[in-house]
């Protein structure tokens, strides 16, 4: 049974409609995230979910039990949902044991003490109850109330943009740190977040929200190598898009070759297999396109960001369009030098070019036939 589902909720302020038809579901002890630009709706998911909006349409549950409808809603403290705020919300007069230890008063002062040091173990603060909130590092502070979050065992655990107010690097180190926490106290929950690197790293499964709707619902491997449409493909990572023309059911032809494909490619809504030459576009990321001295295919560098590890070269094709590829930076090569290039594409991904659907994620393509 899932732990959490929300099915066709919608949710408006006014007359405007903030969010439309959202149905997800998670099981127990999965990790979820609503992940999406500013101002597409995932918080106010979050709180629909923590009964702080009532939904216009629609249900919510929690282990099977109605808690939000059009015409049922079970207050907020009812739910048994914990939440982890960006601001940290800590008690600045409580020690850290006593903020762990607060939602946990109805118990006996042992049974208490003794779940506050269990979390102060699980969240690596062992030495630390004894000390104020304003005594430990920011990172601290946030696994702080992820303790006290955690120490109710609440049947759902909603994180909102937790890591906002931390270091690039912090906030990197962090969030792995909070993953294993969740999973190691087997605990459901739903992160929101616009930074795509912390739902990568935190989630099992990830819903890409625009404009008041999730547009797919996924892993973040399938989110990256098959997208379900355009504004998907662009969120995610990072991509070109290069037009190329379908030769036959298995076949896609662009500038720099001929792409083999295992399952027919559907080019366009309603054209089913295509023989036709129809006009697609096929979305090529960093890793498809490696550097190869030996290749004669030609790319000139037209840019270079040096990411230590890696050098992320834009390279301009013969006919001028731009492409992106990842190369160990011991390849470093001065922007104007022509350098070999090859294509290495796994999943072929295309879309037609008057279309903003997905014409088909392969899902086992592979191939470079020749040169165009």
């Amino acid at each position: 049974m899932n732990q959490l589902e929300l099915a066709n909720i919608d949710l408006a302020y006014g007359s405007a409609l903030i969010v439309r038809k959202l149905s997800l579901s998670l099981a127990q002890g999965r990790i979820g995230c609503l992940l999406g630009p500013s101002g597409c709706g995932k918080t106010t998911v979050l709180r629909c979910i923590a009964g702080f909006e009532r939904v216009a349409a629609g249900e919510i549950r929690l282990a099977g039990t109605l808690v939000s409808s059009h015409e049922h809603h079970l207050a907020p403290e009812k739910r048994r949902i914990g939440m982890v705020f960006q601001d940290y919300a800590l008690f600045p007069h409580l020690t850290v044991g006593d903020n762990i230890g607060f939602g946990l008063r109805a118990l006996a002062a042992g049974e208490r003490q003794a779940r506050v040091t269990e979390l102060l173990r699980v969240v690596g603060l062992s030495e630390q109850g004894h000390k104020y909130p304003h005594e430990l590092s920011g990172g601290q502070q946030q696994r702080v109330a992820l303790a006290r979050a955690l120490a109710p065992r609440p049947s759902l655990l909603l994180l909102d943009e937790p890591f906002s107010n931390l270091d690039v690097e912090l906030r990197e180190r962090l969030s792995y740190e909070v993953r294993d926490i969740i999973k190691a106290t087997g605990t459901t929950a739903v992160l929101v977040t616009h930074d795509q690197h912390e739902a990568f790293a935190v989630a099992d499964e990830i819903g890409i929200m625009n404009e008041g709707r999730i547009q797919q619902w996924d892993s973040p491997y399938n989110l990256y190598h098959r997208p379900a449409n355009r504004f998907v493909a662009d969120f995610i990572g990072q991509g070109v898009l290069l037009p190329a023309r379908v030769i036959n059911d298995h076949q896609v032809n662009l500038e720099l070759g001929t792409l083999n494909s295992v399952i027919p490619l559907e080019c366009q809504v309603g054209c089913g297999n295509c023989s036709r030459h129809c006009p697609v576009e096929v979305l090529l990321r960093p890793d498809d396109i490696i550097h190869d001295d030996a290749s004669p295919m030609k790319a000139r560098v037209a840019k270079k960001a040096f990411r230590g590890a890696d050098i992320l070269y834009t390279l301009e094709l013969a006919s001028g369009t731009r492409v992106l590829s990842l190369v160990p930076s011991h390849h470093n090569h001065a922007i104007g030098e022509l350098i070999g290039i090859r294509l290495d594409v796994d999943h072929v991904v295309t879309f037609h070019e008057d279309s903003n659907l997905a014409a088909h994620a392969q899902q086992h393509s592979h191939g470079l036939v020749g040169a165009s």
